[in-house]
């Protein structure tokens, strides 16, 4: 009885570590996606706000994320992508990141 409770918590804690382990790669993911649509935005924001969007929506898909909200601050774009994780099947989460990209100033 005392091998198999050993067991059931080694199995625990190893679905755990996992579960951890997937959690931190989505939150890499949405980072990378949104630091990629970020740069892709801001090549196009002399186009205006809805084609530095769309480039950065593009950009941002392309690397796993969704953009969730985009918007133009000056020639600087500032995106937010979302990357859904499910390390177990009852436990669905999201992870966001922030980016953002514009000119040099200095």
């Amino acid at each position: 009885m005392c091998l198999l409770a050993v067991g059931l918590v080694l199995v625990l804690v190893g679905l755990l570590g996992a579960a951890l382990g997937a959690a931190r790669c989505a939150r890499h993911q949405a980072r990378n996606a949104a630091d990629f649509g970020a740069l892709a935005g801001a090549a196009g924001a002399l186009e205006g706000a809805e084609a530095a969007c769309g480039r950065a929506a593009d950009l941002a898909a392309a690397n796993g994320g969704r953009l969730t909200a985009c918007r133009l601050d000056g020639l600087d774009v500032v995106v937010t992508t979302e990357v859904t994780v499910a390390p177990l099947p009852w436990l669905a989460r999201a992870a966001t990141a922030t980016s953002r990209a514009g000119p040099s100033r200095g």
